[in-house]
């Protein structure tokens, strides 16, 4: 009750207003209704890693390179394509640090999460940044969206016990095979897990790779299930 009045007082002195086209926002959000119909919803996906799909895909379809090669993840969440206008709001969180536009997008989060028929994990895991990239960054983007998250499905977050032991070339530019050498040995277990299923957060998957490694140190700890969670999937990514 204390937490719904703080709400509304918050709203009457700060009315939300669409970060894309001004107009009022809706239910308190960012985000008018006519530009949250216009989002790139990744509404057809491969049932593994979330890969945009055709949209004759029938449902339930697994891409080909999942056929030929699952990941080390059992399925992948993302409610969104990284397409305009979406991508313009990913940048911004986390390249001009817009913190505000990530709470906007867990909230996107959410809102998919919510309407699926998947068990809540034990615990969820932010993506590691190198501590040099953390300093120049300044916040790991993976655990902005962690903590909204965490709040509203009432899950433990712990964000040290994998890190990423090595600083990395940036995996924008790079080919999936380069993303995977890029990757190999990054990451490592700092403690023991205390949880069977996990769900790894991060901003975008492209290839998968990085999620993929992820998983790859989490099977070693013992985690049974891993779940990724994330914004939005790259439809160029394989």
């Amino acid at each position: 009750m204390v937490y719904n009045w703080h709400k509304k007082i918050q709203m009457m002195a700060y009315p939300a207003c669409c970060t894309l086209c001004g107009a009022a926002g809706d239910d308190g959000v960012d985000l008018c209704l006519g530009c949250r119909d216009d989002l790139p919803f990744n509404r057809h996906a491969c049932q593994r890693c979330a890969l945009p799909l055709p949209d004759a895909a029938p449902e339930g379809s697994l891409c080909g390179q999942c056929q030929k090669e699952p990941p080390k993840f059992d399925r992948c969440y993302v409610p969104l394509r990284y397409a305009y206008p979406l991508d313009h709001l990913i940048s911004n969180f986390k390249f001009r640090s817009k913190l505000a536009q990530g709470q906007l997008l867990a909230g996107l989060m959410v809102d998919f999460l919510l309407q699926q028929p998947c068990e809540l994990p034990e615990l969820i895991i932010p993506v590691p940044l190198h501590a040099s990239r953390l300093r120049e960054r300044g916040f790991n983007q993976a655990l902005e969206l962690a903590r909204p998250l965490a709040n509203r499905f009432g899950l433990p977050i712990d964000s040290q016990v994998v890190v990423r032991n090595r600083a990395t070339s940036s995996q924008m530019e790079l080919s999936k095979k380069a993303r995977r050498r890029n990757l190999r040995g990054a990451f490592e277990l700092a403690g023991p897990l205390a949880a069977r299923h996990i769900a790894i957060i991060d901003d975008v998957v492209t290839t998968g790779s990085t999620v993929n490694e992820l998983a790859v140190i989490l099977r070693r700890g013992g985690a049974e299930k891993i779940d990724v969670w994330a914004v939005a999937r790259r439809a160029d990514g394989q």
